[in-house]
């Protein structure tokens, strides 16, 4: 939570994007999101061919320096001939940039209420948030009067099983609105959230919006609040087994099963 006399440092748009991750490694973890050597952060540095630059493996979050990030392929394996080594989740960065196209970066954080409610609400496949003005604050919401469902996977040390777990989610979705996403990160059980922006400003935005709203809903449960609100039900996102189609965006796919 944040500190109430150390206010986090600054994100600045201005500075690289290497810059920009060391300052929001300072600021998650003044904000208890990144402690330890929890987390990991990424930009999409190419296209074509897809890589990125993701924080090296074991480092805290809070000191992070210019030389504690790797270059990695669309397979996560290292291609910048530094010999440093990326975290094990690497691969789901590479996952959600492959899939999503207007993705720029990538942020995966460790919060008390994100890890409280992914291990509650697994049984549900999702946690539903309704009804909240910050609702607004997550890409293509422009009412309170809507309902966000963040998708929960059961953890796992094998990063190729959880990984085309989560491709299968994706691809199950209806991503066929360009203004509304189905959702706009998900959370891995008892462990943390991963969400993404068109850039690292948008991408922060929504960190700090899914943590608030996580942290509101948990609260509500313990001193639940006089009024509740009036919103249809919405189902919750489909749960699917391992595997999943071929690689290649969502948007790509979706368009040749139009055609």
């Amino acid at each position: 939570m944040p500190s109430p006399t150390l206010p986090p440092p600054p994100f600045d748009p201005a500075l690289d994007s290497l810059d920009q991750l060391r300052a929001v490694g300072r600021e998650f973890h003044a904000r208890g999101w990144s402690l330890g050597t929890s987390s990991n952060y990424s930009v999409v540095a190419s296209r074509t061919p897809l890589e990125l630059s993701i924080t090296v493996s074991g480092k805290d979050k809070s000191a992070l320096g210019r030389d504690d990030f790797v270059r990695v392929n669309a397979h996560g394996v290292p291609c910048d001939g530094s010999g440093r080594k990326s975290s094990a989740e690497t691969l789901l960065h590479c996952l959600i940039a492959e899939l999503v196209p207007s993705v720029g970066a990538i942020l995966h954080t460790h919060s008390v209420w994100s890890t409280i409610l992914s291990g509650a609400d697994l049984p549900r496949g999702a946690v539903r948030i309704e009804g909240y003005e910050m609702l607004k604050g997550l890409d293509g919401i422009v009412t309170h009067q809507t309902a966000e469902e963040v998708p929960i996977f059961a953890n796992a040390q094998d990063m190729q099983e959880l990984a085309a777990r989560i491709r299968a989610r994706f691809l199950a979705a209806d991503w066929s609105d360009p203004k509304r996403p189905p959702f706009h990160g998900f959370l891995l059980s008892r462990h943390g959230l991963y969400t993404w922006g068109r850039d690292l400003a948008e991408a922060r935005r929504q960190i700090e919006i899914h943590e608030f709203l996580f942290e509101v809903v948990a609260r509500t449960r313990t001193f639940p609040m006089s009024e509740s609100p009036s919103l249809p039900t919405a189902q919750p996102l489909p749960v699917q087994p391992g595997g999943g189609r071929e690689g290649g965006s969502i948007l790509r796919q979706q368009q040749t099963a139009q055609q």
